[in-house]
């Protein structure tokens, strides 16, 4: 599984027990860590999209909440309110190709949520792209 795929997983991971618990971010990662294994490139990574997740989390829930149509941020499941933001960040950064973001995400979503989730954050987050300056 290639490295930037487990990190994403893994900062999902941590994003929604912070989106639960509203934990110091420091704190998920040192009790994450203990449990899960991983190279420090994949640590490296997934801290970085954890926490620019928290630090941005009140843009990126505005970004995904101007997108989602019909949609409350407190309406949607949590995992996948924590796929979208993690996605949006990356949208907002431009540093991986936009479908390689969307990609993942959907996968995401996939494995963590449900068919009809997919399906959801897809849309969602081709909206964003849309919305995005273009670099």
């Amino acid at each position: 599984m290639a490295q930037r795929h487990k990190a994403r997983e893994y900062a999902l991971q941590m994003l929604f027990q912070w989106e639960i618990g509203h934990q110091d971010p420091r704190r998920i990662e040192e009790g994450f860590w203990r449990m899960a294994r991983a190279d420090k490139n994949v640590r490296a990574l997934a801290n970085q999209l954890l926490e620019g997740s928290v630090a941005g989390s009140a843009e990126l829930e505005a970004l995904v909440a101007e997108h989602a149509k019909n949609w409350r941020l407190e309406r949607m499941a949590v995992i996948d309110r924590a796929i979208l933001k993690l996605a949006a960040l990356e949208l907002r950064a431009g540093k991986t190709p936009p479908k390689v973001v969307v990609n993942e995400a959907v996968e995401l979503a996939k494995t963590f949520s449900s068919q009809d989730a997919a399906a959801f954050v897809n849309g969602v987050l081709d909206a964003v792209l849309k919305a995005l300056p273009k670099k």
